[in-house]
C-alpha cells in the first residue's frame, strides 16, 4: 500500500493567525515543529499498517516547511517552490490512497485563515462546481483514480470534504471561531487522533471513491478586483467574462486546468495599488 501525504499548514494543531504560518514573522518556528510532528503521526500510522511507501508533499507557501532532519527516517519528502503541480506534486497512479493534512476552508468561507491558493481569489470553479485547494487537489487525485481517504484540519475544511467526497474520514484538530481564532486539540491529543483516524481511513480506503474530474473541465476564477483579471487574462486561451473579475479558461483536462489556475493566480498576484 502506497500512501501520498500533502501537508498544508494553516489548519495544523494549535494555528490560529498568520504568525504561526509567514516565515516572516515570530511563531513560523513554533508552527513548523507541529507541522512535522503532525506528518509524522500520519506516516506512523501508515507504516504500522505496513505501506510500503509514504511520500509527503510540503505543500505550504514555498514549500520548504516541514523539517526534513525531524521527519519519519522511512518517508520520502518532496519540498521547495515552484513544481510543475504544487500541492499535488509527485501524485500518480500508483498510490492507494491521499490524505491531506494541514488543510483549510476555501475563500469566501468561514474558517481560520480560509482562502485559495492566494487572497486575491474569491471564488475557484470547475465547470459550475466551487471549489477550493481542497476540491482542486482531490480532483487531480481523481484523474489518477486515487481516493482522498482522510482531510485534517479545522472543522470548517472537514464539512467542505464531507460535502465533495461521501465517506471521506475527517479529522478536526481544532474549532474555528473566527478567521483568525481557533479552539484547539493539544500537539499531543492531536497527534493521537491522527494516528488513529489515518488507521480508520485506510481501512476504510474501498469504501471511498475517487472524486472523478470532468474530462474537459473549464476553469473559472472569480478575482477580488479587475486588475487581477486583466492580469490573469494575459495567459493564452484565457477570456474575462463581461462585467465581472471572473476569467474563464478551457482545459484539456484537470492536469491543464490545474497548471493554468497556478499560471493565474500568479499572474494576478503582479496587482498593486499604488
Amino acid at each position: 500500500m502506497k500512501l501520498y501525504l500533502s501537508v498544508d499548514m494553516e489548519g495544523i494543531t494549535g494555528l490560529p493567525d498568520a504568525t504561526f504560518v509567514d516565515s516572516n514573522k515570530h511563531n513560523y518556528e513554533r508552527a513548523r515543529k507541529i507541522m512535522t510532528n503532525e506528518a509524522n503521526a500520519v506516516i506512523q500510522s501508515a507504516f504500522d499498517l505496513n505501506a510500503s511507501e509514504v511520500l509527503v508533499n510540503d505543500s505550504h507557501s514555498k514549500m520548504n516547511n516541514l523539517l526534513s532532519e525531524d521527519l519519519h527516517p522511512e518517508a520520502l519528502l518532496i519540498t521547495g517552490d515552484v513544481k510543475p503541480y504544487s500541492m499535488v506534486q509527485g501524485l500518480d497512479a500508483t498510490f492507494d490512497g491521499a490524505v491531506f493534512l494541514g488543510y483549510h476552508a476555501r475563500a469566501s468561507k468561514p474558517g481560520v485563515m480560509s482562502h485559495s491558493m492566494t487572497f486575491g481569489v474569491r471564488n475557484f470553479y470547475i465547470n459550475e462546481t466551487a471549489v477550493g485547494e481542497l476540491g482542486l487537489n482531490a480532483y487531480v487525485a481523481g484523474y489518477y483514480d486515487v481516493p482522498l481517504i482522510m482531510v485534517a484540519g479545522d472543522d470548517r475544511v472537514g464539512k467542505e470534504a464531507r460535502q465533495l467526497i461521501p465517506n471521506v474520514v475527517t479529522t478536526p484538530v481544532k474549532e474555528s471561531i473566527s478567521r483568525s481564532s481557533v479552539k484547539t486539540l493539544s500537539p499531543k491529543k492531536a497527534g493521537e487522533l491522527l494516528q488513529a483516524k489515518t488507521s480508520e481511513a485506510i481501512h476504510n480506503r474501498k469504501k471511498i471513491r475517487p472524486l472523478t474530474p470532468p474530462s474537459t473541465p473549464t476553469l473559472r476564477i472569480e478575482f477580488t478586483n479587475y486588475g487581477q483579471a486583466e492580469w490573469a487574462g494575459l495567459m493564452p486561451g484565457t477570456k474575462i467574462e463581461p462585467d465581472s473579475t471572473t476569467v474563464s479558461f478551457q482545459a484539456k483536462d484537470i492536469l491543464e486546468a490545474y497548471q493554468a489556475m497556478l499560471v493565474m493566480t500568479e499572474l494576478a498576484m503582479k496587482t498593486t495599488f499604488n
